[in-house]
């Protein structure tokens, strides 16, 4: 894919269409249940700092999704990692460790390049999006999530003979 995606319409089968391998989305599953544990106890230890770094948090993600298919948001997400930080030193490992088990998924089982590289926030919000479907029991087979979402996906490249995407 040459061409920036410029909605979050179009990138939603594009993200599923590079998380085919099961095991690639449970690693993400695993990843994200991780992260929002390290939310919950951040939430926990220390309540009013983290409420309001959330509050920051919500504001420069709100912001930078409008912006994604523009340009990469990179900015936005060091933003939202930071103030978060500030309030619980277990946020980043968090973020760490949902990022470490994706990443693994990515160049161990489905050999492409994560999206987060070129779609940031776009690829954090399908990450919690793909769990909340992985919540209610879709997602988990080897089947095609394009297909089984009842999606299309024009613009993901085509597929190799070994199941992993083409392009990289």
């Amino acid at each position: 894919m040459n061409e920036r995606i410029r909605t979050y319409e179009e990138f939603w089968p594009h993200y599923l269409a590079e998380h085919r391998n099961p095991v690639s989305r449970r690693l993400h599953f695993v990843g994200t249940t991780g992260f929002l544990a390290s939310v919950a106890a951040s939430a926990a230890l220390n309540p009013v700092t983290f409420g309001l770094a959330a509050l920051g948090f919500s504001a420069i993600m709100r912001d930078g999704m409008k912006k994604e298919g523009e340009k990469p948001s990179f900015k936005h997400v060091l933003g939202m990692v930071a103030l978060p930080s500030l309030a619980s030193p277990l946020f980043p490992v968090g973020v760490a460790w949902a990022y470490g088990c994706a990443w693994l998924g990515h160049f161990g089982f489905e050999k492409n390049r994560p999206a987060t590289f070129g779609y940031p926030l776009w690829s954090l919000y399908s990450d919690f999006r793909m769990y909340g479907h992985m919540l209610q029991g879709r997602l988990w087979s080897g089947d095609d999530p394009v297909e089984a979402l009842g999606l299309d996906n024009t613009r993901s490249a085509p597929r190799s003979t070994n199941g992993a995407s083409a392009s990289a």
